[in-house]
């Protein structure tokens, strides 16, 4: 994404200064404004979001650290680089600690200044590759991942199904200091409880049958990296008790053993339960939700964010596109989809659209190519039913070869002599159908023998 279509507001009580970096910045191609003050800066910001807010620390009125504060209270993505004097290590400290992503020292160095926020908006420009979208919905959850990233701090990521949860948790940990250690998944309601203990945390050599040797839980292996824990809500109780401690202390102990274990982890944890009713219900353990609740992000549902539904199916399409052709949709089916509610959200987007590319003749998908369900959902005619098979086996009988041979001519005429598009109809590889081709000697009259695809 290209300096023009940043923007950043520059706060600072002397005229001479802003103007100074309203031309500089304005040079580089990046979207300005300016405040005299913190509280111009607030009312600027509710009435148009900015990418990040430039400000000086000390200023007339509120200080910049209180226009942080309010900042963040107000929308905790909101990226924040502040503008101090040399010495001020305090107020640095505790604007990192506010959730400055960033801080100049003056009297600023063009070269610096440029560099400082060429590394916070590049950083999420790349998140643009990691999670597809452009609405604002997405734009506030790219810059609170790009906040959040630096921290060592538990996050917990809510959401419906289908919603991203892991990517978020691998763009955190992509996008942390961390990103060089390992980043390791585990989804708690795949593993057998018994188990789980033993996964998380490892176990000695004979702590049960079946412990053959001595291994190393996912906290050990993961020190110093991101432990990425799916499905937090099916953790039972005991288990809940081992991950506090571990989540607190900073330690872990093996099944079957005493020894305790010093270990460096950044846990992310995710669930679509609804945890503050379990710890009511005493389910949860409310101490363990308050440590996992430390940062929380929420995930919005696909239909909240229906602007970003185009990106995302270019994004699906090319995914499933092979050779020199790519696939894509009607405006009339982009409609549809865009319309239609998406209780799976992005992950039944994908598998809708892998499903409609794979039974699409062409390489255009059209209404008729949708599920069924997202064409009921808007009032479309259901498709008619394919016609039944049987063949019926001639009294006199017949060679299986001229059936295949005779099977492979029709498909071949349907789709005018389309190799790939036939091995489709016909349930086979192109590899297969080339094959069988050459076996019958089958060609199209002037056509050259059959090719591989370019």
């Amino acid at each position: 994404m290209t300096p023009t279509k940043r923007s950043i507001l520059i706060v600072d009580d002397e005229q001479n200064q802003r103007d100074i970096l309203d031309m500089i910045l304005s040079a580089e191609g990046y979207r300005t404004a300016t405040a005299p003050s913190a509280e111009a800066a607030l009312r600027m910001t509710k009435a148009e979001r900015f990418d990040l807010v430039l400000t000086d620390l000390k200023m007339g009125g509120q200080s910049g650290l209180d226009l942080l504060r309010a900042l963040t209270q107000a929308d905790a993505s909101q990226l924040v680089i502040l503008m101090t004097a040399h010495g001020s290590i305090e107020s640095v400290k505790e604007a990192l600690r506010l959730g400055a992503v960033d801080y100049l020292e003056k009297p600023l160095d063009r070269e610096r200044l440029l560099a400082v926020l060429t590394q916070a908006l590049s950083r999420l420009d790349a998140l643009d590759d990691d999670l597809v979208g452009a609405s604002e919905p997405m734009q506030k959850l790219k810059k609170m991942i790009l906040k959040v990233a630096v921290s060592d701090e538990t996050v917990l990521v809510r959401g419906e199904s289908g919603t991203g949860k892991e990517l978020v948790a691998r763009a955190l940990h992509r996008h942390s200091p961390r990103a060089a250690a390992v980043f390791h998944v585990v989804n708690c309601a795949a593993i057998n409880e018994n188990l789980l203990e033993s996964e998380l945390f490892g176990h000695e050599k004979g702590a049960f049958t079946g412990a053959v040797a001595e291994k190393k839980g996912l906290f050990e292996v993961a020190d110093r990296g991101t432990l990425f824990l799916d499905e937090i809500g099916e953790l039972n109780v005991a288990l809940q008790a081992k991950l506090l401690r571990a989540l607190q202390e900073g330690e872990v102990q093996r099944v079957g053993s005493t020894k305790v274990i010093k270990v460096d982890v950044r846990v992310v944890a995710a669930t679509n339960r609804p945890l503050e009713a379990m710890v009511a219900a005493k389910t949860f353990r409310e101490d363990l939700y308050y440590r996992l609740n430390v940062i929380p992000i929420h995930l919005p549902p696909l239909r909240d964010r229906r602007d970003d539904i185009p990106l995302l199916v270019e994004c699906f399409l090319a995914r499933q596109s092979r050779g020199p052709n790519h696939y894509t949709i009607t405006p009339a089916a982009l409609q549809v989809l865009q319309a239609y509610d998406w209780p799976g959200n992005v992950r039944q987007l994908e598998s809708a659209l892998k499903r409609a590319a794979l039974l699409c003749e062409g390489d255009m998908l059209g209404l008729e190519d949708l599920p069924v369900e997202i064409r009921q959902a808007a009032g479309l005619p259901e498709a008619e039913a394919a016609p039944s098979f049987q063949f019926r086996l001639p009294p006199e009988g017949i060679s299986f070869e001229e059936v295949e041979r005779s099977l492979i001519i029709q498909a071949m005429e349907k789709t005018d002599w389309n190799i790939t598009r036939a091995a489709k109809l016909l349930g086979l590889t192109f590899r297969t159908l080339q094959y069988r081709l050459e076996k019958f000697g089958l060609r199209r009259s002037g056509d050259a023998p059959v090719s591989e695809p370019e």
